[in-house]
This record gives structure tokens, sequence and C-alpha cells, in this order.
């Protein structure tokens, strides 16, 4: 071990020398490059608002909440890079979050919070007494809610005779390529909660839309199963991350 470790190799400092020196470490320490750093970001915010800034220096000023000191830069573009864009970041598994240098377990759960704030605004957008009339709220609202998820997840949104929102729930989620259906899950919650009509929502990770072959099938058989219940299924959406695809816009339905 070495004597430095315990100032053993250096003369003893006069109260003076000790203050000198301890001015000078503190300055050293401090990045000039970052000086003021937090506030300019925060002022360009102020004026010009979130288009004035990158999607990394974004995500960099969000953590500013979590980490006190410090510069978030560099913590900011390694997530943006590990997993591709801002929304990926926050849609990615907490544990994944934390293999990234500098991401402890309180700023992944800072940023899974980020997603969960930015997936009730969008839900809150739709208007839950004329759901199909804003259907693009609709639409915002279940791709913040599942396009970036990195497994499947199968939702319904269960609907009543003026097709106003009853209910919105997760019915299974899967693995990466698969999420297990089962119509008579499907039908129980249907008229448990009462519900006139369903849309169904499942989203595929690989950020590709199109149908497989068992989403085909899988839907004509809740659909058949809805048929002697009096209940409709008016669409089954697939969304990705750059896109959706509607069952009833391809005439599957």
């Amino acid at each position: 071990m070495s004597e430095d470790l315990f100032g053993l190799s250096e003369s003893p400092l006069s109260p003076r020398d000790r203050g000198s020196k301890a001015g000078k470490t503190a300055k050293s320490k401090e990045p000039k490059h970052y000086h003021g750093h937090r506030e300019r970001l925060r002022q360009r915010f102020d004026e010009a608002g979130a288009e004035a800034l990158q999607s990394y220096e974004l995500l960099e000023m969000l953590l500013f909440s979590c980490i006190k000191q410090g510069d978030t830069k560099p913590l900011a573009k390694a997530l943006i890079e590990r997993f591709g864009s801002f929304a990926k970041v926050l849609a990615a598994p907490r544990e994944r979050l934390m293999e990234v240098q500098g991401c402890g377990e309180k700023t992944a759960r800072f940023i899974k919070e980020l997603q969960a704030a930015a997936v009730l605004f969008a839900k809150d957008q739709v208007d839950p007494q004329t759901p199909l009339s804003s259907w693009s709220a609709v639409m915002n609202y279940i791709h913040a809610a599942m396009a970036h998820s990195q497994t499947e997840e199968f939702r319904i949104l269960f609907l009543d005779k003026k097709n106003q929102l009853i209910a919105d729930e997760i019915q299974q989620r899967g693995t990466v390529d698969h999420a297990p259906v089962y119509p008579r899950e499907v039908i129980k919650r249907a008229l448990e909660h009462g519900a006139s009509a369903l849309i169904l929502v499942h989203n595929h990770p690989s950020g590709d839309p199109t149908p497989s072959r068992a989403d085909i099938e899988m839907t004509a058989r809740i659909n058949d199963a809805l048929k002697p219940l009096n209940i409709v299924l008016h669409d089954h959406i697939i969304i990705a991350q750059h896109g959706h695809a509607s069952f009833r816009g391809l005439n599957l339905l």
C-alpha cells in the first residue's frame, strides 16, 4: 500500500498551505465545459421548447430530477445509443437499463416512471365517451403503451352499445414473438364487463405489423365465439414501432 495514501511521504503543511491546496484540488475537479450547462439547457427549453433540443438533450435534462449533481449527458447518450431512441429507452426493461454504466436502480425506476407518465398522458387524450370518433387519439395511446415493448402484449378495449369505452385491459403478456390468447378468456371478460363490442390490440416487437397466420386464425376463432353472443368485434389492431395494421382495413374481418 502506498505511503501517499496516509500522507507520510509529504512534509507537513501549514493551515494556509492546506487551504490553498484544497482550493486548487476542488477547482481542478470542476469540469470547465460543464460549468452552467444545466442552466443553459433549461434556458433553451424555456425559450424555444422541446423542439430546440435533441432527444438525448431532453433525456439529459429529465435526468436532472434524479441525478442532482454531475454531467448527465454521457448517460443520456449511452442510453439512446444502447436502445436506439428516446421512446425505446423509456420502454426498456428496468434490468436492461441498469446494464448501462451510470444507470443505477434509482435512475432506472425514474425512467420507468417517465414511461408511465407518457402512457397516461396519451390515454387521457382518448375521450371515453366517443372512442371510435377519436380514433387518432386511440391509436396514439395504444402506440405509446405498446409499440416499444420488447415482448408481445395482447390488449382488449371493451365498448358498450354506444361504442363508449367501458374498460381497457391487458389480457396476456408473452415472449418476444408470442403472447398466448385464449378465446374463452376473452369471452369471459366481455361478459363480465357487459360489453357489446371489442377492439383487440397486440404488438409485434419485431417491428413488422403484418398479421401472421396465427394472428389471423386466432382472430377468426374469437370472432366466431363472439357472434352467438351478439358481441361485435370491431377490429384487431397490430401495433409496431413504425406503423400498425388493421384487420378491418385489410378485409380480414
